[in-house]
């Protein structure tokens, strides 16, 4: 992978202008990766560069000019919908996969169950020990990502239903920095997208109804609609710019380009 992503920059660096750019969202970028090296072995003639950032500043880019195609773990902002009017661009969304959110904590943690009260109480900062939620007495360690990536947001409005998260909470730049701080954490607990499930972490089993029922983050569990943090992976693109990015489009849409999706561990889209 980093072989064909030097490999993609060095073209990208010899043919300037005519590399496609994708960035943002650090949760879809071994998606785009892999899509974008699929894409470039079909396509020989085509040059794709993919890095990661977050979504809001994939979509920053999107609006300076500086990427091709914004990818975003959320929908974006009127705010940043009218920054691209009034630079004269119109963004085209497209849905490219959906991910359902896992939240992790160290395989030593005997805790397997939490209900959305329960990660509300810890992320807001109410809850603090671990003794609180049916575990050993140990001091919880919550990890988020930053504030420009879209999982953060995501996170804020399904989980913590808008309620600001604890101040002074560690934030992390990278979902895979939240994986290797709560794998190394004893009291951790952090949120990733399922592609990111390893076996360094635990993913634990989520009640949106007050207890009754706890489901665990999986595939088929976002298929069924069982498991309740499920979102939509979104590319952005200029309108005006459909003509360059609609070739990788269409490949992440088509039935190779969602193999790929399922093969990541993300959802297809149907």
């Amino acid at each position: 992978m980093k072989k064909i992503l030097l490999l993609a920059v060095f073209s990208a660096a010899v043919f300037g202008a005519s590399a496609q750019k994708i960035k943002g969202s650090d949760t879809m970028l071994p998606l785009s990766q892999k899509e974008a090296e699929s894409f470039m072995k079909a396509n020989p003639s085509k040059t794709t560069v993919v890095t990661g950032g977050g979504s809001g500043v994939g979509i920053s880019a999107l609006v300076d000019g500086t990427t091709d195609i914004a990818q975003s773990s959320r929908k974006i902002k009127f705010s940043e919908k009218q920054k691209l009017q009034d630079g004269g661009k119109t963004a085209k969304e497209v849905i490219a996969a959906y991910d359902a959110l896992a939240i992790i904590v160290n395989p030593a943690n005997k805790v397997s169950n939490l209900t959305r009260e329960q990660l509300e109480g810890i992320f807001t900062g109410k809850i603090t020990n671990w003794k609180e939620v049916g575990g050993e007495d140990l001091k919880i360690v919550p990890y988020s990502r930053e504030t420009s990536s879209g999982t953060y947001e995501f996170f804020k409005e399904s989980v913590l239903k808008n309620k600001n998260y604890l101040s002074g909470i560690m934030s992390m730049p990278a979902t895979g920095a939240i994986v290797q701080s709560v794998s190394q954490t004893k009291g951790a607990i952090g949120y990733v997208g399922l592609a990111y499930l390893n076996t360094s972490v635990k993913a634990l089993h989520v009640s949106y109804d007050k207890g009754k029922t706890y489901v665990e983050p999986s595939v088929a569990n976002a298929k069924n609609k069982t498991y309740p943090i499920v979102r939509p992976l979104f590319y952005y693109y200029e309108a005006k710019a459909e003509k360059k990015v609609k070739a990788f489009i269409d490949y992440v849409l088509s039935p190779e380009g969602q193999k790929i999706v399922a093969a990541i561990g993300f959802i297809t889209l149907n």
